[in-house]
């Protein structure tokens, strides 16, 4: 959908409202208070009554939306610009195209839509073969650090990413230059450390029991073999790391291009709501106008609320 398309769409916020209750009413209504499933539309407030109990259900209430007082034409927006644009878009530029006089609710707003889609994301396990590298990503945090800058690992002004692709091995010789599988899904996960406790937790989050883990001989993947089928180990030099392990290494080049051009400067509590979006978006690469609709029944489904693992604001 183009955004002259869009913009026919929904012209104005009734518009908006009728596209998000007839979502909501798709997915069925259930009266909090004594379970019934019959309600009526209540234009005045906005919300589903139950004509049991008569119960008041607002259509922000279980959604993203809760406890939110921006437009739901805002919202919409959002997910469109947040999906349709390859690149992304940075709240600063989303508020001064709404024409929002405070920064901080837009801000929010698209956090949210990042824990929504991370999320969403966790309920798919990787099997099969996966590639697995450790990443470093450049973020700020404000706590002052008195002890001198280090370098290398563990070195400040750093977030440690577990980063896990799926690929599948192509039949037959690969050709001259090019890579011997092909990518399919990707998952990022900052970590506090770097210990193979903290590393397998992570894995395991993310993947099946029957996985092929493929990887470097970084100490951290030490323990991999107690949560996977096979674990393939090979000791690289850092120049030949990118041809061994090629998916991944594509993949962290292209997440940390992204939250540089769009973001320029990343708080470390937010990182993972930026991979989230990065990694939502890349699995669903080929969805083209799809992937607005599924994000916007994500962001309405009740199972929401309360699940948000990562700070919104």
């Amino acid at each position: 959908m183009n955004f002259i398309e869009f913009v026919k769409r929904y012209p104005d916020e009734a518009s908006c409202i009728a596209h998000f209750r007839a979502i909501k009413e798709r997915q069925g209504i259930v009266c909090k208070k004594c379970g019934s499933r019959e309600h009526y539309w209540n234009t005045t407030y906005n919300s589903h009554d139950c004509k049991r109990c008569r119960y008041r259900l607002t259509l922000r209430s279980g959604t993203v939306m809760e406890s939110s007082k921006l437009p739901f034409q805002y919202w919409l927006y959002a997910i469109y610009l947040m999906t349709m644009t390859k690149k992304g878009i940075s709240a600063l530029e989303l508020q001064r195209q709404l024409g929002h006089k405070r920064y901080e609710p837009i801000w929010a707003m698209m956090h949210k839509l990042r824990s929504v889609m991370g999320i969403r994301d966790e309920q798919y396990d990787f099997e099969g073969v996966v590639e697995l590298d450790d990443a470093f990503f450049k973020t700020h945090s404000e706590e002052k650090d008195d002890e001198p800058p280090k370098r290398g690992r563990g070195s400040q002004g750093q977030s440690k990413v577990v980063v896990m692709a799926k690929v599948e091995p192509k039949v037959g010789r690969p050709k001259k230059h090019k890579k011997s599988s092909s990518f399919r899904y990707v998952k990022m996960v900052v970590v506090p450390d770097s210990s193979a406790l903290t590393v397998n937790q992570a894995v395991q989050g993310g993947t099946r029991a029957v996985t092929t883990i493929k990887s470097d001989g970084w100490r951290g993947f030490n323990r991999l073999s107690e949560i996977v089928s096979k674990h393939v180990r090979r000791t690289v030099k850092p120049e030949e790391a990118s041809k061994v392990l090629p998916w991944v290494h594509t993949m962290i080049s292209n997440a940390k291009r992204a939250l540089l051009g769009i973001n320029h400067q990343v708080k470390a509590d937010y990182l993972q709501n930026y991979l989230d979006e990065f990694c939502y978006k890349v699995n669903r690469r080929y969805f083209g106008k799809e992937l607005f609709d599924r994000l916007i029944v994500a962001a309405v489904a009740d199972t929401w609320y309360g699940k948000a693992r990562y700070n919104c604001g």
